[in-house]
């Protein structure tokens, strides 16, 4: 058997996950470095998802293979999506996890009527501050109030709904006032990143002239956000998520868990077996012991932590980090502490 035509038999046997990228902005936030742009046409709109069906009809995949689909950006919604459910509604299974992300100035009922009809059943909704100041600096185009709006309508039609904020942009780090304003939203998941000061970002090219919050005030203000989440019932399942119990991002725990995953769109990445794709063409291959030892460090960032079992050097290394606070141990298994999640990075370094 040819390799392509095994590489086909063995992925056509796989269960999988999706993740298809969206670039369509209404413009460039300052702190994104992300494959994305701004200022598109319809039509280029609708031929960019002509293009990722017809990508999808090209996988040869089987009939309900795949458990999680995840529509990221960029600003899925500013496509139609609807020609994508032929080809797409076939390869989900019965119970498959179907994400889009969603700005809020994408929601709209009939918008949410649509996702809901071609399958979708999760939201994540990018809100990043809720300071009224902050999200006009950063160019999100709306402000908190609207966005307490816009996540009111998606909870009327999706239960499995939540947000994303970022911690540590100049001027908000993130008021708490703003935060505990959150009680109310019947949140079931929020992510909350430490802002990143990425090379290419519009926010870069203007750092010598903004002070920022310094990593001991971020790393505060992240611990009183993870406080009150934990207070409103939503469990901190790793480094940076936070969920109601049985509302844990799927797709994303399918990537820390060292599951296979396809991805199609401009820029977007995947992993099948011992290699790894982008815009679906293979960047690199690994070997064996290279795959293995990456799908198994990853699961760290959980809170279920990493089984050290077969690997005596890991234990070794991470019986420091617990000697140090930054883990802690039962038998072969090792979690994070909160200290330790502010230093994961480096422990997975140490590791790899």
């Amino acid at each position: 058997m040819g390799k392509d035509k095994q590489d086909r038999t063995t992925q056509k046997a796989l269960l999988l996950n999706l993740y298809a990228h969206f670039p369509f902005c209404r413009r460039k936030c300052t702190y994104c470095a992300l494959h994305s742009r701004a200022g598109s046409s319809e039509a280029m709109r609708a031929d960019y998802v002509n293009k990722l069906a017809s990508d999808l009809s090209s996988l040869d995949l089987a009939p309900g293979s795949l458990t999680t689909v995840y529509f990221g950006g960029g600003s899925p919604a500013m496509c139609d999506l609807t020609p994508l459910a032929p080809v797409l509604r076939p390869l989900m299974c019965d119970t498959c996890e179907f994400t889009v992300e969603l700005h809020p100035l994408d929601v709209s009922d009939e918008r949410m009527d649509a996702l809901a009809s071609i399958g979708v059943n999760r939201i994540s909704m990018g809100v990043q501050s809720l300071d009224n100041p902050t999200l006009a600096h950063m160019g999100r185009g709306y402000t908190a109030e609207a966005a307490e709006k816009a996540f009111a309508t998606i909870r009327r039609h999706f239960d499995n709904a939540g947000i994303d904020l970022i911690v540590g942009y100049p001027g908000d780090g993130c008021d708490m006032s703003g935060i505990k304003g959150l009680y109310s939203w019947g949140l079931k998941h929020c992510s909350v990143y430490s802002l990143i000061l990425e090379d290419k970002s519009i926010l870069s090219r203007r750092a010598a002239d903004i002070t920022f919050p310094s990593d001991d005030e971020v790393l505060d203000k992240i611990g009183e956000v993870a406080d009150f989440l934990a207070s409103i019932g939503l469990r901190r399942y790793e480094i940076s998520n936070y969920a109601a119990p049985g509302f844990e991002c799927r797709h994303n725990m399918s990537v820390w868990l060292g599951e296979d995953y396809i991805g199609i769109g401009e820029g977007a990445h995947g992993r099948l077996g011992l290699t790894r794709t982008v815009d679906g063409r293979a960047a690199e291959t690994l070997t064996p012991k290279e795959d293995e030892r990456e799908r198994r460090l990853f699961s760290l960032r959980t809170a279920d932590g990493l089984d050290t079992s077969g690997h005596p050097e890991w234990a070794v290394t991470l019986d420091d980090f617990a000697n140090k606070g930054l883990v802690v141990k039962n038998r072969t298994r090792y979690r994070l502490t909160r200290r330790g999640t502010e230093v994961c990075d480096s422990i997975l370094l140490e590791l790899l």
